[in-house]
């Protein structure tokens, strides 16, 4: 799979505010967050269930993958999403995985940075739920 997902009783905004908390201890930062929902309503176009982007940044994280490799930048910030789904109505929190994303540079000697930083990101999340 390319991603990691879980679900949560908790609200999409519960869960976004409980994941900002999680990140902030593990040295990461958001940098951004999209409201998915809101975004589109405000262009007239209908969207029913919260869906929230979070693009989240470890500084030091980012200048050691970009000085091993540049392509990486591709993949930066990383993307982290709390919504709605749309089968069963229960709120999920996901990310695609780094390590998944780092196999499309092919570069071997990145691979563990990449691994580090999916691992912190999983332990975030689950102490999100």
């Amino acid at each position: 799979m390319f991603d990691y997902t879980v679900e949560t009783s908790k609200s999409v905004e519960e869960a976004v505010k409980s994941l900002e908390e999680n990140l902030k201890e593990k040295q990461f930062g958001v940098l951004w967050q999209f409201d998915v929902k809101e975004t589109l309503e405000s262009k007239g176009l209908d969207y029913e269930k919260p869906f929230m982007i979070l693009e989240v940044c470890n500084p030091k994280e980012a200048q050691k993958v970009l000085t091993a490799n540049q392509k990486v930048g591709y993949m930066l910030p990383c993307k982290m999403v709390v919504y709605e789904d749309d089968q069963d109505g229960k709120t999920k929190i996901g990310m695609p995985k780094p390590t998944e994303l780092i196999n499309m540079v092919g570069d071997d000697s990145i691979n563990d940075i990449a691994k580090d930083i999916e691992n912190r990101l999983i332990e975030a999340i689950e102490q999100s739920k």
